[in-house]
């Protein structure tokens, strides 16, 4: 079915690509303010996922930087522009791989800072969101919150919209990027000890309810006394997981994705007797609720 007949305000990105994607959730343990070794693992598990084939390779939160900065002066510190030197040499490297790639880092635009991914593939600088939803933990009690629309990212490899982290519990972010016509929502993650039901409930749930496939990567390890849990894990359009990583080992998940059942939106079990359309079937004009401020 042709994106031009749902029935929503959304205008969808075009979709050129269709058939099987290999992704990989890199779980790393980055750490605190080693921004140079933090990039020299990001870059060589990059082209570790790229030889084993990944075509799009989906990094943690702040996996440039670390997350439990003290104050936003010390965060600025090892915060980049974007373009900056470290993304340079990201672009440079997804170049000479051929691949797709998701990374979070610390942005710095003026006074401001955020809390940004990066969408870098083969040919430069795709695009770039800052986080919008900040939860009050680590370097998220400093950051600006992000101020840029939503937009799913055409690729050679599929139509891509990121996410960070505690996004999630706001299923109006995943639901505006499948209504532009995301196929993949990439999430990159820095969760503590007990955000469990972070990765169990909540990311197979707005894959099922948006039909679409998420790539969640997050990160192990310790900083500052805060713990994180791992976990990462690729989800498909059902909400079932194709690909878990474990609570403490820095690894890499891998699984083959079918683009075109995150672009069948309607399903027939019984024709005519038992069909469902997820976006044709929604109530937009009984949604206004939603968004009335609470404060």
């Amino acid at each position: 079915m042709s994106r031009n007949c749902y029935k929503h305000k959304f205008k969808p990105v075009e979709q050129a690509f269709g058939g099987i994607v290999k992704v990989a959730a890199v779980q790393t343990n980055p750490l605190l303010m080693e921004k140079d070794v933090n990039l020299r693992g990001i870059l060589d598990r990059l082209d570790q996922s790229a030889k084993n084939g990944a075509q799009l390779v989906v990094f943690p939160e702040c996996a440039l930087t670390g997350y439990c900065f003290n104050s936003k002066e010390e965060a600025m510190e090892y915060a980049e522009t974007i373009p900056g030197p470290s993304v340079d040499k990201i672009v440079a490297a997804a170049g000479e791989l051929s691949v797709y790639t998701v990374i979070g880092l610390l942005e710095k635009d003026g006074d401001e800072l955020y809390n940004t991914n990066v969408l870098v593939g083969p040919d430069g600088l795709i695009g770039m969101y800052r986080k919008t939803h900040v939860i009050y933990l680590g370097v998220d009690r400093f950051v600006t919150k992000g101020n840029l629309p939503y937009k799913v990212y055409p690729t050679k490899i599929g139509c891509i919209g990121l996410t960070i982290c505690y996004d999630m519990r706001f299923p109006e972010i995943s639901r505006i990027l499948a209504l532009q016509g995301a196929d993949i929502i990439a999430n990159s993650t820095s969760l503590p000890v007990g955000a469990d039901s972070h990765q169990s409930l909540l990311i197979p749930t707005r894959a099922l309810e948006n039909r679409v496939y998420v790539v969640a990567a997050d990160r192990v390890g310790e900083e500052r006394s805060n713990r994180f849990i791992g976990r990462s894990i690729i989800v498909d359009v059902g909400g079932k997981p194709l690909a878990e990583a474990s609570g403490d080992n820095v690894e890499i998940i891998y699984a083959d994705i079918d683009l075109s059942k995150a672009r069948a939106k309607k399903s027939v079990i019984k024709p005519g007797e038992y069909e469902m359309d997820i976006f044709g079937d929604r109530r937009p004009e009984l949604y206004q609720g939603i968004t009335i401020p609470t404060v």
